[in-house]
């Protein structure tokens, strides 16, 4: 059944994820005032039973009261996702896979499909909006996609934070942006999906590559030029793959990819940083815990490069030291000569 999105006047909305971005968009949602039902999927048995025992997740953003009501946080995502219109995916893009098994097309059919992932899957190269759709047969006008800036941390604290929701269906991107705003959260709509999917997926590996420099010793004055260099990058490297009328100074492409490269919340720049003090990767994931989703799309985005022969010298610095293994000093010093 198509859902009428007209004719809905109390929305049904699943969660699809259990990390730190999953936890304050539960929060969004509870602190929103207008009249929905919210289900959350956790993966892990143990935290959903402390959940509804004390309300809280106990291993992200554990100081955030889960305001649902029982029953709510549930273990089987086809479950969590069958109960509801709207559905939030919020994993790493590498898991999503694993959260979706067991799920099915006639699942999904119908309903708004929202990604607040920003990263690539990664055995099939595409954005979260493509492999939906070309694996469950989403209707891309279905798909609404969640660009920052805006992390996770400070959502916790409710410091204002603005969202950008992407659609091809405006009403649709109206809808989620609806029942995610509130006193501390504004939001702003756009038509530009691959622009904002891709722009959040770049500008990880940015970040990635800010933290690298800042660990070799690097000053802000370097990083100043470099993340002037990296929004012009983006700008040609989205251009390429969907010319469009965008204004890449917006909070959706500049904003996000400045927080992204200097916030102290950035588990990119610090998985960078730590790549940059001389850790290597299987040890700085390790240290972290968390999924840097600019390690897992640098790999991604090279592959795009390669087959459109774009010239994108700081992702192919990143993808150096990430995946051939080459010496970061060696890598940021030929950089460091391309950029202006």
């Amino acid at each position: 059944m198509v859902l009428n999105t007209q004719k809905i006047s109390q929305h049904t909305v699943s969660v699809i994820g259990s990390g730190s971005w999953a936890t304050a968009m539960v929060k969004m949602l509870a602190d929103n005032k207008l009249e929905k039902e919210i289900f959350w999927w956790v993966r892990k048995e143990e935290d959903i039973e402390y959940i509804n025992r004390y309300r809280h997740n106990p291993t992200y953003l554990s100081a955030v009261e889960v305001k649902l009501e029982e029953n709510h946080v549930l273990s089987d995502a086809r479950q969590a996702i069958r109960s509801t219109d709207i559905v939030i995916l919020n994993t790493p893009a590498a898991y999503l896979k694993l959260a979706l098994q067991g799920v099915e097309k006639p699942d999904l059919e119908g309903k708004i499909i929202v990604s607040a992932i920003k990263g690539i899957i990664p055995d099939e190269n595409l954005i979260v909006g493509e492999y939906l759709n070309q694996t469950y047969d989403v209707p891309l006008d279905h798909i609404v996609v969640i660009g920052g800036p805006c992390h996770a941390e400070e959502v916790s604290q409710e410091k204002l934070s603005y969202l950008t929701f992407a659609s091809k269906d405006l009403d649709k991107a109206q809808i989620v942006a609806d029942l995610l705003s509130n006193r501390y959260i504004n939001a702003n709509i756009s038509d530009d999906v691959l622009g904002v999917e891709y722009g959040a997926v770049l500008k990880n590996i940015y970040a990635l590559a800010g933290g690298i420099c800042h660990g070799l010793g690097y000053g802000d004055n370097f990083q100043a030029v470099l993340v002037s260099n990296a929004i012009r990058e983006m700008e040609f490297f989205v251009q390429e793959i969907d010319p469009a009328d965008r204004e890449i100074n917006a909070s959706v492409y500049l904003g996000d990819l400045l927080v992204t490269a200097y916030s102290q919340f950035s588990r990119n720049r610090t998985f960078g940083n730590m790549i940059g003090k001389g850790y290597t990767v299987q040890s700085a994931q390790l240290e972290m815990n968390m999924v840097a989703e600019g390690y897992y799309a640098s790999d991604c985005i090279q592959s795009i490069i390669h087959k459109n022969e774009l010239e994108m010298p700081i992702c192919n610095m990143v993808y150096q030291v990430l995946y051939n293994h080459q010496p970061a000093t060696f890598e940021v010093s030929k950089l460091a000569k391309k950029l202006t």
